[in-house]
């Protein structure tokens, strides 16, 4: 084996010289010499795409999660664990709180708790776009996931920043069985328990399409604890699922597919059951939807635990997401889960059967994503300690910089200040 050359070629790269000259001499020179190629290919495949990555401002640091690489970002209030793969919101903590409780779902360390088969890292919250719920099962044969794409590819962060006390961070996901992009990018300023989301889906075809999205902002245990969390929200109308061929690991407490006021919903047995509440003697899963207050241009949804005095809540745009579908998942061990999963459409089924049922109480049940175009949505999240005595929320409302939370029965207002506003 002989290398054509007229001259010595020398080559000098990432610390190495060496030159080829013609004939090769030594067939073990060559070898060495491919080796070293080898190596310096390693040097490009490796640490070029860490080069390539923004740098890593104040209050962001690269961890660990139930066994997943994670992002922590955190200011002098709060901290938020995040997962690159999928985007998923998976922990969340104040930091003055010795017990570190998170109200986020956590179904590995549930699995673990409960002598489960094991499971990876995720739930908590979500994005379920484009697609919530089952596929069909020609999608299914096509690759399509459940809940969309977004939530199970790799995000790329883009840009990365820490200004004016506003720690901002930008992600990027190809959704290529779609032909979208999912950008989001999340905010927290400090001095402040709110984190800002503000997100886009851009279309890669050439025709106006619907398209189904939502956020799957889901609580669990230990947070979630019978007769002690409560959920609340400024729903105008609401329905059962029905559950015929649906299958599951546990009874239902609801009528199928009745309309109720919320949270009054109507038991199997002709009772009426509490909707607010974790039951007490949690062995059931049931699904309802609610239709958000249209009358209000922001609507919100919250989870509070009443002995613990921590609350979670949501503000969002109700003419981006109407719908909050409730998924009860309330199993006998303990390992309990609770969907708060505002959305355009009022349950997570597949596609066709969304628009096959068409509107329900009169409201859309899709969003047009225009050709070559995107479409956006915003909302906040926030998590606080509430005052003793405080058991429900009946309002919450966003008014020149600041979160104004209230529960009339106690007569209490809970002021968080939230300047970047929606």
């Amino acid at each position: 084996m002989s290398i054509e050359h007229s001259q010595k070629v020398p080559f000098r790269a990432a610390g190495y010289s060496w030159a080829i000259r013609e004939p090769w001499p030594d067939p073990e020179g060559l070898r060495v010499v491919i080796r070293r190629l080898e190596r310096l290919a390693l040097l490009f495949v490796y640490v070029m795409p860490l080069l390539a990555q923004p740098a890593v401002p104040e209050g962001m640091k690269r961890v660990e999660f139930e066994g997943s690489p994670a992002l922590l970002l955190r200011n002098n209030r709060i901290e938020l664990t995040m997962l690159p793969k999928g985007g998923a919101f998976v922990h969340l903590t104040l930091r003055d709180d010795p017990t570190g409780m998170s109200p986020l779902w956590n179904p590995a360390r549930m699995a673990r708790e409960t002598g489960k088969k094991p499971r990876p890292a995720g739930g908590g919250h979500f994005v379920c776009v484009d697609g919530f719920g089952e596929v069909s099962p020609e999608e299914k044969a096509a690759g399509l996931p459940g809940h969309g794409e977004a939530h199970r590819e790799p995000w790329a962060i883009t840009e990365t920043e820490k200004k004016g006390g506003v720690l901002s961070v930008s992600f990027l996901a190809e959704l290529p069985l779609a032909q979208e992009r999912f950008r989001r990018t999340v905010r927290m300023v400090d001095g402040e328990s709110v984190i800002y989301v503000e997100s886009s889906l851009e279309s890669l075809l050439s025709f106006d399409r619907p398209v189904f999205w939502a956020e799957h902002a889901t609580i669990g245990s230990p947070f979630l604890e019978p007769g002690k969390t409560v959920v609340d929200m400024p729903a105008k109308q609401s329905k059962t699922r029905t559950h015929i061929d649906e299958g599951g690991p546990y009874p239902h407490r609801l009528k199928d597919f009745v309309e109720f006021t919320w949270p009054n919903a109507p038991g199997e047995k002709g009772e009426t059951i509490d909707l607010r509440v974790a039951p007490l003697a949690p062995h059931s899963l049931d699904h309802t939807t609610s239709l958000m207050d249209p009358e209000r241009p922001l609507v919100f949804v919250t989870a509070l635990h009443t002995e613990r005095q921590l609350l979670l809540g949501y503000v969002f745009k109700r003419e981006e997401f109407p719908w909050l579908q409730c998924w009860d998942n309330y199993a006998p061990d303990g390992d309990m889960a609770r969907g708060m999963e505002f959305s355009t459409q009022p349950f997570d089924v597949p596609r066709r059967e969304v628009l096959d049922k068409g509107k329900l109480f009169g409201t859309s049940v899709f969003r047009w994503l225009p050709a070559r175009s995107a479409i956006q949505s915003r909302f906040l999240f926030f998590y606080t300690k509430v005052p003793a005595g405080f058991t429900r929320v009946d309002d919450v409302v966003l008014r020149e910089g600041k979160l104004l939370i209230t529960d009339v029965t106690a007569g209490k207002t809970v002021h968080l200040a939230a300047s970047r506003g929606l």
